[in-house]
């Protein structure tokens, strides 16, 4: 296996790993936050989200830096406009879940697992679901395209 070949089976590892995440988070665990009681809500919460962390940061920066390599030096077959796009989708996530997911889980420490914040959360995750899927499959198309494994 080249270099080349390399930082595309490793970026399509990252990004697998955060879409099957993703869909996990957005259909089970998300919607299960709304069934943690009153006041064990923002405990919860907070320590939902040390522990998130350990587990989703690892990939994601994976996933950005092998994206952003992509751009700066295509593999052989992957044309550059394809690595843009692969790129923008990651950099879509990471507004999202700067700008509109971790301020929610924020609130949901400070105020519990109240079932309205929950709904907000679920809602503005749908976009960032999908974004990650379309990034997923973007890194299986790279590989297609630079004569698969």
């Amino acid at each position: 296996m080249t270099g080349e070949q390399g930082v595309l089976v490793v970026q399509l590892t990252a990004s697998a790993i955060m879409c099957g995440i993703i869909w996990f988070v957005q259909v089970i665990h998300y919607p299960l936050l709304a069934a943690v009681p009153g006041e064990a809500g923002s405990a919860y919460a907070r320590l939902n989200r040390r522990r998130t962390a350990w587990v989703v940061l690892p990939p994601m920066i994976v996933e950005a830096v092998t994206a952003a390599w992509c751009v700066y030096a295509p593999p052989t077959g992957v044309s550059r406009p394809l690595a843009v796009v692969g790129s923008g989708l990651v950099a879509a996530v990471w507004i999202s879940t700067l700008a509109v997911q971790m301020p929610l889980h924020d609130r949901l420490g400070r105020e519990g697992c109240r079932p309205d914040l929950v709904a907000r959360l679920v809602a503005s995750n749908w976009p960032r679901t999908i974004l990650w899927t379309a990034r997923a499959a973007v890194a299986a198309w790279m590989v297609s395209v630079a004569g698969g494994f």
